[in-house]
């Protein structure tokens, strides 16, 4: 297993409509082959900001890698540039791979 996570600081202001914006979104990961889930986050208030997370579980790394360079992402990334930018600064990515499984 493979998580791909990007973290986004948030104005306060700005919240409202930067879930709006994941919320409205059209996903492509579906149709990706290896993908497993996806969650947006949302984390703690301080000082005016909130913290985000998206976090996407994909069966290998390699799967994740081929998402980054499909169509599909490019799709779905197509109107990054023409939104307004509601996060402060680079969204933060951070990649894990699984080294331990416990199910319920």
């Amino acid at each position: 297993m493979y998580l791909a996570m990007n973290r986004f600081t948030v104005p306060l202001e700005n919240a409202a409509e930067f879930e709006e914006l994941w919320l409205s979104r059209e996903s492509r990961l579906s149709d990706m082959e290896g993908f497993v889930a996806f969650h947006m986050l949302k984390g703690p208030e301080d000082e005016g900001r909130v913290l985000y997370a998206s976090h996407t579980v994909w069966e290998s790394e390699q799967h994740f890698r081929a998402w980054t360079t499909s169509d599909a992402f490019r799709a779905s990334h197509a109107r990054a540039g023409q939104t307004r930018k509601l996060h402060e600064g680079a969204p933060k990515f951070e990649g894990f791979k699984s080294i331990q499984k416990i199910d319920a």
